[in-house]
């Protein structure tokens, strides 16, 4: 069983930036696929970015390279650093695990096998 316990969400301007941190426990992390989601208020979760067991990254058209995934595998951490953040940024936003898959990056939710609670970002006008 695989735990995943998000930090780093709060309040911001926009312009401003975020780290966002997913740590995990059980299971080979190392080996695991990562993805960041996030949802807003009313609207679906959507997919942000994922990173490959061997650090291959693949991004969402919506952060337009705002946003970039860093992994350390001896904290068995995944990062989300959201930079020029936006008012329509807001959402919590939520780590995933994929793990026991093919070594590639996953963009939807039902590839994803262990979610994390979700974390809270909002962005002031």
């Amino acid at each position: 069983q695989v735990q995943l316990v998000e930090s780093g969400g709060g309040l911001v301007q926009a312009g401003g930036s975020l780290r966002l941190s997913c740590t995990t426990s059980g299971g080979t992390f190392s080996s695991h696929a990562m993805g960041w989601f996030r949802q807003a208020p009313g609207k679906e979760r959507e997919f942000v970015i994922a990173i490959t067991w061997s650090g291959q990254r693949y991004y969402s058209a919506s952060q337009k390279g705002r946003f970039g995934i860093y992994r350390d595998n001896a904290k068995n951490t995944v990062y989300l650093q959201m930079n020029s953040l936006l008012p329509e940024d807001t959402a919590v936003y939520y780590c995933a695990a994929a793990a026991g898959r093919a070594p590639t990056y996953y963009t939807r939710l039902n590839e994803y096998n262990y979610w994390g609670q979700g974390t809270q970002v909002t962005v002031s006008s």
